[in-house]
């Protein structure tokens, strides 16, 4: 059985959205009312038959540690291998990293102990579901150096994308970093594949070069020397580069053909929170939303998804928002288009309102 080793960035990105980063890691980031982001990554890992992952931390990811704790939701509290946490640092700096490539040189100390034959790299900026092992045998299958997985989807920009162009048999033939044209690009999706010690090379010979990038320095012009190969992944895919795609995420939940894709079959794992029912008085109308555990509503709330412990007071009418863990919503309120970060309190009387481009973002901890 061909031996693998997971590595999960949590805060790579993390500048594409910066409204849900001031306090928390991408990872870290809320989803679909009781998810985080990284259990995306890491439950593809698990279902993948992945028992050892290494997650690289950077700032802020107090909340990520907080969620994953020793790793037991994911079946990773393990004696040997398991989750480990990964500091932003090598120990020959005491510097935060700034991009991927420096990153990997702050891993290279786990990957060298690890005895897998390939690694599998990931970042947490993304929902999809995909079984990572399928990504090897086509890396095996092609004899390739690195194969990196693509979505077909409409090019949107954001502070760093990468594209392809491929051969038939599927290897690539040009790096297109932060395309200038838009339209359907084979857009690189932040998973990658390697031999470890091929990709422990990799990271020794750009720190005898001073590289600065994974993307410029070495996979761009590395096109014609290196056997680079690309994957194609079909099935369900969110990108999470700003507000607006956060909010879409979100709002395409509310479709049970999205909903059975993605939390079908394998199980997306998350931290388990013993929480009482949700609460619905006389009051309240409830209409095509996702109300998790722990809600009180008293109001009406349409096309909506709530986190835990949320309340929505008597009057207060609540339409396409996003309102996150433990916020109150005081009554006679009016919400629309709203993103509502945690523990926030709204109080009686107020109109709050965005569209559907720009949702109307209300901080963590606010009082409005």
């Amino acid at each position: 059985m061909t031996s693998i080793v997971g590595v999960i960035f949590s805060s790579i990105n993390e500048d594409n959205v910066p409204e849900l980063t001031k306090l928390r890691s991408m990872g870290s980031i809320p989803y679909g009312g009781r998810y985080r982001l990284v259990d995306f990554p890491l439950s593809n890992m698990v279902n993948s038959g992945i028992t050892t992952v290494g997650m690289i931390t950077k700032n802020n990811y107090q909340s990520l540690m907080d969620h994953l704790g020793s790793g037991k939701y994911w079946d990773l509290a393990r004696k040997e291998g398991g989750l480990i946490l990964l500091p932003p640092y090598s120990g020959e700096s005491e510097t935060l990293y700034k991009n991927r490539l420096e990153a990997l040189k702050g891993a290279t100390a786990f990957l060298k102990k690890c005895k897998e034959d390939f690694v599998v790299l990931a970042d947490s900026d993304a929902v999809y579901k995909l079984d990572y092992s399928k990504v090897i045998d086509y890396h095996i299958q092609k004899n390739a150096d690195i194969t990196m997985v693509y979505h077909e989807h409409e090019y949107v920009k954001s502070h760093y994308n990468m594209a392809f162009e491929t051969a038939k048999d599927g290897r690539i033939t040009d790096i297109e970093i932060n395309p200038t044209s838009g339209g359907v690009k084979k857009n690189y999706i932040n998973v990658m594949v390697a031999r470890t010690s091929y990709l422990l090379r990799l990271i020794q010979d750009a720190i005898q070069h001073g590289y600065t990038s994974f993307g410029r320095d070495i996979l761009s012009p590395g096109v014609k020397t290196y056997n680079l190969y690309a994957y194609k992944f079909e099935g369900y895919y969110a990108n999470i580069n700003s507000l607006h795609s956060y909010f879409n995420a979100n709002m395409e939940l509310l479709d049970k053909k999205v909903r059975t894709e993605i939390f079908g079959d394998r199980a997306i794992y998350t931290k388990v929170n013993d929480s009482s029912p949700a609460k619905f008085a006389d009051t309240a109308k409830v209409k095509n939303s996702l109300i998790a555990d722990g809600c009180i509503i008293e109001g009406t709330v349409e096309n909506c998804v709530l986190f835990r412990g949320v309340k929505v007071g008597k009057g207060t009418v609540v339409k396409n928002c996003i309102i996150m863990t433990d916020n109150i919503i005081g009554d006679n309120c009016n919400l629309a288009y709203v993103v509502s970060d945690k523990n926030s309190v709204i109080r009686d009387n107020r109109v709050l309102a965005g569209c559907e481009l720009q949702p109307y973002f209300i901080n963590k901890g606010s009082l409005i």
